[in-house]
């Protein structure tokens, strides 16, 4: 065989590879968007609720379409969601496992969020290609209800779980636990990382900062609904301006300083808010320490995030550091000390998609 023919026949299977990776890709992205339609249309729950159905009997039970709801069905039946019970219908259950992932709100496998985020992230398409072209960004409030919505609920049982983590780490748990404790939240979003702490440590008054007009109003009603509004509190603040509302015996920043435009200036106002032995805690993305082509998933998930979300939302501010999703421990350090700051310590290695650090 000569040597021409063997290299055709190299790149060809180098093509028909690549060519693969990108229809896998593709399939991936029809699946996403695919639970996507059928968690807005109520039709896992009402699945995971009455059990086999057929289109007909899924569409008049949530008021949709029978024909969307057929073609629907078959879709999950052949991406192996959906599992076939009776074929003449066909009638069709929830496969194993799938109720938890796409339903169940509580539970720490809960990943229907991840395709709404994703939704609301290709709504922006035209303006996230035009923020790449000009160096501008897509603001947070610009990506909307679902955006906002899907974080929090992605978010939520992870931070239900924060206090056993937090229980862990020594001198923290004593510091919270003090009568009178003051701890802040910045960025705090929906609310449910001071909910959960509040529910765990009622000695403890809690202040939750955020720049979203809409996530703070959202954060007062699950506190209100809570029965926690009086040791609960959110308003909208910049966390630049944390120190006029100090001090603070604790101070978290749970999944948000990667996003901030401004990290050294917020780290400085930490510094300042925290009272004398207090303590001062970043979760952020549990990032690898350095770049690698050879990345795993949470790697790569991490870019998805940053290249359609979080990296325009920090670029849409002027003068930011467009830090972006994958905050790294040596970019993390390299904002502390320039705020003043003398040590960042890992506290937590790994709890689900971050870590923990404590400044000092």
């Amino acid at each position: 065989m000569s040597t021409a023919v063997k290299d055709e026949r190299s790149v060809s299977s180098e093509v028909d590879a690549f060519a693969e990776k990108v229809m896998a890709a593709a399939l991936g992205w029809v699946d996403l968007m695919a639970i996507h339609l059928g968690s807005q249309a109520g039709w896992y729950d009402a699945l995971a609720k009455a059990g086999p159905m057929d289109a007909e009997e899924l569409a008049v039970g949530t008021g949709t379409s029978r024909r969307y709801a057929q073609e629907w069905l078959e879709q999950q039946s052949a991406a192996g969601i959906l599992e076939v019970d009776d074929p003449a219908g066909p009638r069709v259950r929830l496969a194993p496992g799938a109720a938890e992932v796409l339903t169940n709100r509580g539970s720490l496998s809960y990943l229907e969020p991840l395709a709404r985020m994703l939704a609301a992230s290709g709504a922006q398409m035209p303006r996230l290609v035009e923020a790449y072209r000009s160096g501008s960004g897509v603001s947070w409030e610009e990506f909307g209800d679902h955006a906002r919505q899907s974080q929090a609920d992605m978010n939520r049982p992870w931070f239900d779980a924060l206090p056993e983590v937090i229980r862990s780490v020594d001198g923290l748990h004593a510091l919270l636990s003090r009568p009178g404790a003051r701890v802040a939240d910045i960025g705090s979003g929906a609310g449910w990382s001071s909910l959960a702490l509040a529910r765990s440590y009622p000695e403890a008054t809690f202040d939750g900062f955020d720049v979203d007009d809409a996530s703070v109003e959202m954060a007062r009603e699950n506190a209100a609904e809570a029965g926690l509004g009086d040791r609960v509190r959110f308003q909208r603040a910049d966390a630049a301006d944390l120190a006029a509302h100090g001090p603070f015996d604790v101070i978290f920043a749970f999944e948000c300083l990667h996003d901030m435009p401004h990290p050294v200036d917020v780290l400085s106002a930490a510094r300042e808010a925290v009272a004398p032995g207090g303590a001062v805690v970043i979760m952020d993305e549990a990032a690898a320490e350095t770049f690698s082509p050879e990345a795993g998933d949470l790697e790569r998930l991490l870019y998805g995030f940053s290249l359609f979300v979080c990296l325009p939302n920090g670029l849409s501010h002027p003068g930011s550091a467009g830090t972006g999703t994958v905050m790294r421990p040596d970019t993390l350090r390299g904002y502390a000390r320039a705020a003043g700051w003398d040590d960042v310590e890992i506290i937590v290695p790994e709890f689900g998609l971050w870590r923990f650090y404590a400044l000092g």
